[in-house]
């Protein structure tokens, strides 16, 4: 599990995430790296959650081979390198999928859940988009634009519940809770579908500086992180390290917050 942020505004996507990953053995390590320039130079980055890796291969090592082969006009995966002058953030979706789930998952077995965030602008366009990968044990639907370029906010991902309960005004497990005092799950929804709009708590505008849209990506970061520190009963999957990138028209993909690459031990 995790905590992803992204904060879409007119001059581009913030991209916030913590640190901690979980692993098939049960296994939760802090010190995952899970944003990802795609391919150097250009305005394109990628968020995971969910898994840690497929296999023996984590989810980093893994986007940077495609990141290499994006790069690599004379070889790597076939088919793989972005023209700089005609790529879409679509047809990078699309080739992500078709590397992690097709060649990837799917040799092992397709027992991977994981989603991903693609963030960025197409060559010569404008606006920035986001599209999602959904990787879900045997199934992957063909990516989705979630937020296209006419549109902009905030979503999160991975760890929902602090984020939902500070926006929304209500947790995730409000229908549940309602049905088990006495209403319908149909008379939950609807009641949950009313009482959002009242409750939502606007945190962003779109002509917000771009500075402003970095500090509030960390904020509910790093609001999550402690809503599960801090939690008694929950496990302690979101943790570590908050790492924060930025990607505008004119900058592209630029580090605000990142781990160092720690050297091999002598």
């Amino acid at each position: 599990m995790t905590v992803l942020v992204s904060v879409k505004i007119n001059d581009g996507v913030v991209m916030a995430a913590d640190s901690a990953s979980s692993y098939a053995s049960g296994m939760i390590y802090n010190n995952s790296r899970k944003i990802v320039n795609i391919r150097e130079g250009l305005p394109v980055g990628v968020m995971v959650t969910g898994a840690g890796g497929i296999g023996n291969e984590s989810f980093e090592t893994l986007l940077k081979d495609l990141r290499q082969s994006f790069s690599d006009k004379s070889g790597g995966h076939a088919g793989a390198w972005l023209d700089p002058d005609s790529y879409t953030i679509e047809s990078i979706a699309r080739t992500m999928r078709h590397f992690l789930f097709e060649e990837k998952s799917v040799a092992h077995g397709a027992s991977t859940w994981t989603k991903l965030r693609v963030c960025g602008y197409s060559a010569g366009r404008p606006l920035a988009e986001v599209w999602e990968i959904n990787l879900m044990g045997n199934t992957c639907p063909p990516p989705a634009c979630v937020q296209s370029e006419q549109q902009f906010g905030l979503r999160w991902d991975g760890e929902y519940e602090a984020l939902d309960r500070l926006i929304f005004g209500l947790g995730t497990r409000f229908n549940e809770f309602a049905v088990k005092h006495g209403l319908s799950m149909e008379q939950a929804a609807e009641l949950r579908e009313k009482l959002v709009p009242e409750l939502y708590e606007l945190m962003f505008v779109e002509a917000m500086p771009i500075q402003d849209a970095v500090d509030l990506a960390r904020y509910l970061a790093e609001t999550t992180i402690g809503f599960i520190r801090f939690s008694v009963s929950r496990p302690k999957t979101v943790g570590g390290p908050v790492e924060i990138a930025t990607i505008t028209k004119h900058e592209g993909f630029q580090w605000v917050q990142c781990r160092p690459a720690q050297p091999a031990s002598p």
